[in-house]
């Protein structure tokens, strides 16, 4: 991914930045971000380290794991890492590369700059995490109505 142009077509169609108001701060973005490369095998980030990171996957495939146990498999144009950045906490699960595969790096600043310059970006955010708590709370046996029914005892 080289030229800007390919880079901007990629960025429109990730989640972050879809039904997004079109400005400049998209192909700014696009200019300032850094492009890795993993090798297959890889820890992109392991559980407890600190988070400072979004990835978006461009090529390849990521693992995101708790030791041995997989929680899902990403595929390009999906992203990982923004629990920790929002959380100001440790990485509560490992990101490993299946076979090698590009990413997109972007800062916490930078992200922050994004959702100031188009709110939207943090309601697609917020949408994604939604997805993946429901994903993870059906994975693990944990309903909603149960879920529901431990929140009305507490209050």
């Amino acid at each position: 991914m080289t030229s800007l142009e390919t880079r901007l077509r990629f960025l429109q169609e990730v989640t972050i930045f879809q039904e997004i108001e079109q400005n400049d701060f998209l192909p700014e973005l696009a200019k300032s971000l850094e492009e890795v490369v993993f090798p297959a095998n890889h820890t992109i980030f392991a559980k407890g380290d600190e988070g400072q990171l979004l990835y978006i996957l461009v090529s390849g495939k990521v693992k995101v794991h708790l030791d041995d146990f997989t929680l899902a498999y990403l595929e390009p144009g999906s992203y990982f890492g923004e629990m920790a950045l929002f959380e100001s906490r440790p990485r509560a699960a490992s990101a490993t590369a299946v076979e090698e595969s590009k990413c997109l790096v972007l800062t916490g600043q930078q992200v922050y700059q994004a959702i100031k310059k188009s709110p939207n970006i943090a309601l697609n955010i917020i949408r994604v995490l939604a997805q993946r708590v429901r994903k993870f709370n059906r994975l693990f046996g944990a309903s909603e109505e149960l879920f529901y029914l431990q929140l009305k005892k507490q209050t």
